[in-house]
């Protein structure tokens, strides 16, 4: 059976990306992280090299490329880092889809290029300070008024929020809805907005290149040609799309575990103690071989599902036990790399500490451990 995609075609797409990562972003990375922001030249050198939305049509500008290729460009940013990684991937696979699956011609015409060129980056706005996994509760308000909608409210947690060209804002169109899923809608919000600003750059403990941050709209004048898709159908939008973006979550794990065990079997073949190197412990050794077993089970799980993905099947369920396994098993692995290290695992210069930091919020975002439990026992009819 075949469990994964990968042609010349594949090889050469890695090949000439990771020779642009290796000049452009891995020397720079460590200043990101400290200047707290990746750079608006980065954007733009992906762009100009093809990196950013692979996928998007060629008659819309794009290389008209599957999921597979951009499977790629996930585990190559993450290899340098979750900031860079979860921003663009952001940006690339999660937000900027919804224009081109929901978007007129005349919106597509408008947004694609610039999030091809890295001129225009996106973000998708759901989370607020009172509601997250909790979608069908959010509480921002947008009131049609002419040929405008009036809207209100607040997110927070939003990836890409601070240097956002295009906002994608979940909001509600219908206050008084017969169900609480209905009556949510999607609208583009532009940077320069009336009534729209950014709040602060949020503080975190980790990923601290990539850029999180709070929208805030006080009678936010958006134009009716804003709305994606349907009025009063948002929910069922952002239900379609939450499979990429859990797969792209579980493909950002699965590839922090394995460069964590690359870091730690490099450390422990040259740590000496005792009189040998401690990879000869066999408690080292036990524990690599279990943290290696579990990787190559991740590995195996998450290039069968974007086999799937790429086919169009619906693999909510699957989806959903890899984005909660391997997002745990990463945090499994994380701890135990940085207990091998030792105290130097503690120490900022040794890179095990900011990839132990990084992954902690992966079983909380695009749906914590829990909400992937729960998703999964309705897909088993409990």
């Amino acid at each position: 059976m075949q469990t994964s995609i990968r042609t010349e075609d594949h090889d050469l797409f890695r090949k000439s990306l990771r020779k642009m990562l290796e000049k452009e972003a891995f020397p720079f990375y460590q200043d990101w992280e400290r200047a707290r922001e990746i750079p608006s030249d980065f954007w733009l050198k992906l762009g100009e090299n093809g990196y950013l939305c692979p996928w998007i049509a060629e008659e819309d500008g794009g290389l008209g490329l599957d999921f597979s290729f951009s499977k790629i460009l996930i585990e190559e940013l993450e290899r340098v880092g979750q900031g860079v990684s979860s921003s663009v991937s952001l940006h690339s696979e999660i937000a900027s889809p919804y224009l081109a699956a929901l978007g007129t011609d005349e919106q597509k015409q408008r947004w694609l290029p610039g999030c091809l060129s890295g001129e225009k980056i996106t973000a998708i706005a759901m989370t607020e300070p009172g509601t997250g996994s909790d979608l069908a509760g959010i509480k921002t308000s947008a009131r049609l008024e002419g040929d405008h909608y009036i809207v209100n409210g607040e997110k927070t947690f939003i990836t890409n929020g601070n240097r956002a060209d295009l906002a994608i804002v979940v909001c509600r169109t219908d206050q008084k809805p017969a169900k609480p899923h209905q009556g949510i809608s999607l609208l583009v919000v532009e940077d320069g907005t009336k009534g729209f600003k950014k709040g602060k750059n949020l503080e975190k403990i980790g990923m601290h290149s990539g850029d999180t941050g709070e929208l805030i709209f006080e009678d936010a004048v958006v134009p009716v040609g804003n709305l994606l898709g349907e009025e009063g159908k948002g929910f069922y939008y952002l239900m379609q799309q939450l499979q990429q973006e859990r797969l792209v979550v579980a493909i950002q794990c699965q590839i922090e575990a394995e460069e964590m065990l690359r870091l730690t079997i490099d450390y422990v073949k040259q740590r000496q103690a005792f009189g040998q190197s401690i990879s000869k412990f066999q408690n080292t050794q036990f524990k690599i071989a279990e943290m290696a077993t579990e990787i190559e089970l991740g590995k195996t799980f998450v290039n069968q599902l974007t086999l799937r993905h790429v086919h169009g099947e619906n693999i909510v369920k699957e989806v959903s036990m890899a984005k909660y396994w391997i997002s745990e098993m990463a945090k499994r692995v994380a701890s135990e790399c940085l207990q091998l290290h030792g105290g130097y695992g503690f120490m900022e210069e040794y890179e095990i500490a900011r990839r132990f930091r990084d992954i902690q919020v992966t079983s909380l975002y695009a749906g914590t451990s829990e909400i992937m439990k729960t998703i999964i026992a309705k897909q088993l009819d409990l």
